[in-house]
Parts: structure tokens; sequence; C-alpha cells
């Protein structure tokens, strides 16, 4: 029977909220749907999630995202954008609270506060009733309008932050908007070491991401971003920065999207073969030395479609098959069960222990 299987990364919340998608269908139900009535805003690409897809996919937890997007430096025709941190704030706090009532109606999915949550998850998955265990993280912080407000998006379930998205944040440049590690940066990290909420790099300019990983004693993670050996891109981890979340024992989550995969990729060209994350996931593993800080962050549904991830994947049900292609390229496995969930349970468990 395959592992259980971890992904760090989908933004769950806001296809539900914001493109109107119910996850609890299947996804050729969401893509019938969509023939008839597209998605809001411009549309990027054919539905590859839902809480059926990932059940049958064997995964056990995903890090559900909470995304709003920025008025400056979004995708074009965007329906739903923040102008003022009090529109961040209300806009995630809605995302936040589909989770919660998600979690609330449906007995196939659980909030993960504690590590005990986790636990009975993983647990369930032995017995034979698969659930689905969500660990909540903040994609750009801007929506925590002042760190000392941090202790009020714990309480209903929040357990990890990224400072910023792509366009920056107050907290930090953004992969698409270069800066620092603000003062207010720093404050926030301090507030989330008291917790010890999972530290998400994704997106953080490098400068602000060595900043922020040399001041944070928590667990740190990049939940959706690949080797920039790959892609030269700001958007990708360099070597030196890959490195040094290894040593802080932290994992770097692999993006099945053809374009951070491969420079160049367009959509008018054949989906890159599966192997080729592969590939990045073995570039990670010989640069550390080890499996131990791998994973993969699909980042599925978060503005690509299934015309843009590798031949073999039509939806998140899928992805198990890189597990055979791990052990055909010599992965052991107990590396195997590492790298496609492990890992993230380690770091998770961090985040979570009492």
């Amino acid at each position: 029977m395959p592992s259980i299987l971890v992904d760090a990364h989908l933004d769950l919340a806001y296809n539900a909220v914001v493109l109107h998608r119910d996850l609890r269908r299947p996804v050729a139900e969401i893509r019938a749907q969509e023939t008839l009535q597209p998605p809001p805003g411009e549309y990027t690409g054919t539905c590859l999630v839902s809480l059926p897809a990932l059940l049958a996919g064997r995964f056990a937890v995903v890090g559900g995202s909470l995304f709003v997007a920025p008025a400056v430096g979004s995708w074009p025709n965007e329906p739903v954008v923040y102008h003022t941190p009090d529109e961040a704030y209300a806009q995630a706090l809605a995302q936040l609270d589909y989770y919660r009532r998600l979690t609330a109606e449906d007995e196939r999915v659980t909030l993960l506060r504690r590590e005990a949550d986790l636990d009975a998850v993983l647990t369930a998955w032995e017995q034979g009733t698969p659930r689905l265990g969500l660990f909540v993280v903040l994609e750009g912080a801007d929506p925590i309008r002042d760190p000392g407000e941090l202790g009020e998006w714990v309480e209903r379930g929040l357990r990890g932050v990224g400072l910023t998205w792509a366009a920056g944040t107050r907290y930090g440049g953004g992969n698409q908007a270069p800066g620092p590690l603000t003062d207010l940066g720093r404050q926030l990290l301090r507030r989330m070491a008291e917790y010890n909420l999972l530290l998400d790099l994704s997106h953080l300019w490098e400068e602000a991401a060595f900043a922020a990983l040399d001041g944070y004693p928590g667990p740190v993670v990049a939940s959706h971003a690949n080797p920039r050996a790959f892609v030269d891109s700001p958007r990708m981890l360099a070597d030196a920065l890959i490195r040094r979340l290894a040593e802080h024992d932290g994992v770097v989550g692999i993006i099945p999207f053809n374009r951070m995969l491969q420079a160049g990729w367009t959509l008018r060209e054949p989906r890159l073969p599966l192997a080729r994350v592969v590939e990045a996931v073995d570039y990670v593993c010989q640069l550390v030395g080890d499996a131990a800080h791998v994973g993969i962050g699909s980042d599925f549904d978060g503005g690509f479609g299934v015309e843009s991830v590798p031949e073999g994947i039509e939806t998140s049900a899928d992805l198990g098959q890189l597990g055979p292609l791990l052990a055909a390229r010599g992965y052991a496995p107990a590396e195997v069960e590492a790298i496609l969930g492990g890992n993230w349970l380690r770091e998770m468990r961090r985040a979570l222990g009492e």
C-alpha cells in the first residue's frame, strides 16, 4: 500500500472563497461546472484539487494557505484585492473561517491546532478511515495588522506565517519587490517565536530570507519554492539558502509547475515529464547530503492548472507516482517515505508541539 503523503502548500481557502469552487466535489464536477461558468477574474488553468482527489491520493495532511491579493502586483483582473491592512485582515479572516466551517461540517477534515490532532489524523489512516489534516499558514503577513494581534490568529487556528508574497508586505521584501526584513518584520518574528509558529520563507526576498532564518529560533521551511539551479529567478532558492535551511533542519517544498522546473517553458510546449520533479528533489538531496530536507509543496490551483504541470498529473491524486520514480532513482523506502510526507510531518510536529 502506498505511503501517506503531505502537500505543504495549497490555496484551498482562496479557491473556495474567491473562486467559488466547492472543494467537496470531485475535480471532474468542478471542471464541468467551470466550462459553463468560469471562475471570476483572470482564469489561470483547469482545476487540479478537491477534497476527494486529495483523499484518493492518500494525502493525510496539507498546508492550507490563507492568501489575499494586494491591489498592486497581483494577477491581472484579480477578483478580490486589498488596499489596506484592514481589508487584508477581513479577507484572510474570511478564508480562515472557511477552514473552520469545513472542519466543523465535514468529518473527513480536521483543523490541526495541536500535536494530538495530527496524531488523530494519522491514526484514522491506520484504521482505514482517511481524514485530511489542515495545517493553516498565512501566505503574506499583511492581514496581521500589528504583531500584537498575532495571538488572535493563533487562537483561531493559524500555525504558520510567510512574511510576504511576491509583491512584498510591510514585513519584508518579496520576490518581485526587493527589500529587506523590516523592523516590523523583526517584531513579528519575535511574536511568532513566542508561539513557536512555522516560518515560511517562500516568496521572501533573499536578503530578507537570510535575515529571518538567522534570527528565528523556531521551525523554518520554504513550503513551495524550487532550486534556482533549475530556473534563475528571485522566486527560486539559491543553493546557499537551501543549505542554510537544511542546517536549520528545515524543508524545501518542490513545486510541480513546469515554468519553475525548466527555464523558458510556455503553454505552447509539451508538458514536462514527471521525472523532472524527481530531478528537482534529487538536486536538493545531493546539495545538502541527505533526503531529510525536501518534500512536495505543489501550489496546485495557485495561479496555474493542469495545463502547466508535468505529464501524468491530472489531479492531486496522481502525485503518488513520484514514489516509484524516486525508488527507481535509488532512494530507499525510508527516504521515499520522508520525501513524500515524513519530512513535513516532522516540521509540523515542531510547530504543533505543546
